[in-house]
């Protein structure tokens, strides 16, 4: 059967990743949301999203993370778009080379729903390449739709290192019909792993330039009760954040105070640490701070700073940026993309307590004009990226119309 399309002027196109917020775990892969919603803002597609959730036996489902997922309602509209959150069964340890398969297996039936209600989709647009994207392969074969997918970071930079899961990122790069990443140097792993060069397009995360934007910085410090020197770090409180390592530079540097935004496995550890290290006064958990509340606590801050060992694009940098506040960053992935100007703040030239100590020492004592900060962040509205995937959407679907 020869496909059929809408409009290649006006495609509608199926979201589909497994990192979207929903109403129980609202911080979820918000990045991805965001790109939608500036996408859609042009009016020039129309969309519906498929976020599937993990299921995991009843008998695990009232405790922790598990409990949470179990909240995930099964459809909702978020900011007027149509998410459905299908379920498919996870199976920790064990379930990684097979997460493709389930994930496929469970949202198969959230596709043909949409069908059947008539909201049929040209492009199948998929976020995150395992297992997602690999996934999203195999519903674009079943359902005869060509498929796009974005790899954001950890997907290419640490799962390509497990033998199964890299041939089958392969297989999947081979026949998507677009390949997306958020930054040079996620293309250039992809390169490495054997992808043409030529068939892959560079289209960085943008930042919301109105709703983050400089605050009164006063106001906010009055609120946040901080006075003098303050760092910020607004993350999830994993190992792979660095947390640990900036509660360790602060050690060092006695007169900071250092806030830490956002909920995770190691927050016990990383007060036990600030207690052990004689600095609890001077480091305060704020828990999780709602997105659309992040502005004021980047304005009150003097310097932000992320500690991650693995990032692609972090959107806390340009979001902390076009607050005004410049960032110390470790060097990795796409973070020398983003910290490229002293405008922008100091990369720290190893993952260590001390150099992150030394790179804030040098970068308080001579922080760049706020103004001058905010001004490189204007650099990165979300327009040209907007404008990207509309391009390469049309691409797609006008190649594919020829060949039909």
């Amino acid at each position: 059967m020869r496909p059929e399309f809408v409009s290649v002027q006006r495609p509608r196109i199926l979201v589909f990743s497994t990192l979207y917020p929903n109403a129980a775990v609202p911080q979820h892969g918000v990045f991805v949301e965001n790109r939608l919603r500036h996408l859609l803002s042009g009016g020039q597609v129309t969309a519906d999203v498929v976020a599937p959730s993990p299921w995991f036996p009843a008998s695990n489902a009232a405790f922790g993370t598990y409990a949470r997922l179990a909240k995930v309602p099964r459809r909702e509209i978020r900011h007027g778009i149509d998410v459905s959150h299908p379920r498919f069964l996870a199976l920790p340890k064990v379930g990684m080379t097979v997460a493709p398969a389930l994930l496929y297996a469970g949202a198969r039936s959230a596709l043909r729903r949409l069908q059947r209600q008539g909201r049929d989709f040209d492009l199948i647009d998929a976020h995150y390449f395992y297992p997602d994207g690999v996934a999203a392969v195999l519903l674009g074969r079943e359902f005869g739709k060509p498929v796009c997918i974005t790899a954001r970071g950890t997907d290419l930079s640490l799962i390509p290192d497990h033998a199964l899961p890299r041939r089958m990122i392969v297989w999947a790069a081979e026949k998507a019909a677009g390949l997306v990443t958020v930054c040079q140097a996620l293309k250039d792993r992809l390169v490495e792993l054997g992808v043409s060069a030529d068939r892959i397009r560079v289209l960085r995360n943008g930042v919301d330039l109105a709703q983050f934007r400089p605050l009164d910085r006063q106001t906010e410090r009055r609120r946040l009760g901080v006075d003098g020197t303050t760092v910020v770090s607004v993350g999830s409180l994993i190992e792979r954040k660095g947390h640990h390592l900036v509660i360790e530079a602060i050690k060092a540097l006695p007169d900071v105070t250092f806030l830490i935004a956002g909920e995770g496995p190691e927050r016990a550890a990383l007060e036990a640490l600030a207690k052990r290290l004689q600095v609890s006064g001077r480091v305060r958990f704020l828990g999780q701070i709602p997105h659309d509340q992040l502005a004021g606590l980047y304005s009150a801050a003097d310097v932000s700073v992320l500690a991650s060992s693995r990032e692609g694009w972090a959107n806390v940098l340009l979001e902390s940026l076009a607050c005004g506040t410049p960032v110390v960053a470790t060097n990795i992935w796409g973070t020398p993309e983003v910290i490229a100007v002293p405008e922008a703040g100091a990369l720290v030239p190893e993952r260590t307590a001390p150099a992150i100590a030394g790179a804030l020492r040098g970068l308080l004592a001579a922080l760049p004009d706020r103004a001058a900060t905010r001004a490189y962040a204007e650099r990165f509205s979300w327009d040209a990226t907007a404008q990207g995937q509309l391009d390469l959407f049309r691409e797609i679907l006008a190649r594919r119309r020829i060949h039909a």
